[in-house]
């Protein structure tokens, strides 16, 4: 039996996870842009992720939905409910981006 099934999925093991997806028009990935917020999963394997984006009005907003479901599927089949849910009430900055990810970006020549 696999692995995954017999143990519970930690917040911790998502956020891994999500370091792998990187934004389409940023290169760099979601986390190290500081687009996830909060990650909840419960007893029954039930995950809730709160995030947010550069703009309420992003027109990336359904590719990296439907790019962290797949993602956490594939990863996690023990997943039951997969819920994302976005809060714009602190609007996202650069100063939500991680001190590597500001270098990376930096090295590739982004002023930042």
């Amino acid at each position: 039996m696999d692995r995954q099934v017999m143990e519970k999925i930690t917040e911790f093991d998502i956020l891994n996870i999500l370091r792998e997806i990187n934004d389409p028009e940023i290169p760099l990935d979601i986390v190290s842009l500081g687009f996830i917020r909060e990650i909840k999963v419960d007893e029954d394997n039930n995950l809730s992720i709160v995030a947010t984006l550069t703009t309420q009005d992003c027109p990336m907003e359904s590719y990296i939905v439907k790019s962290i479901i797949n993602k956490l599927k594939d990863t996690f089949p023990a997943l039951n409910e997969i819920s994302i849910k976005f809060d714009f009430s602190n609007p996202w900055n650069t100063d939500f981006i991680s001190s590597e990810g500001k270098e990376k970006l930096r090295s590739l020549g982004w002023k930042i």
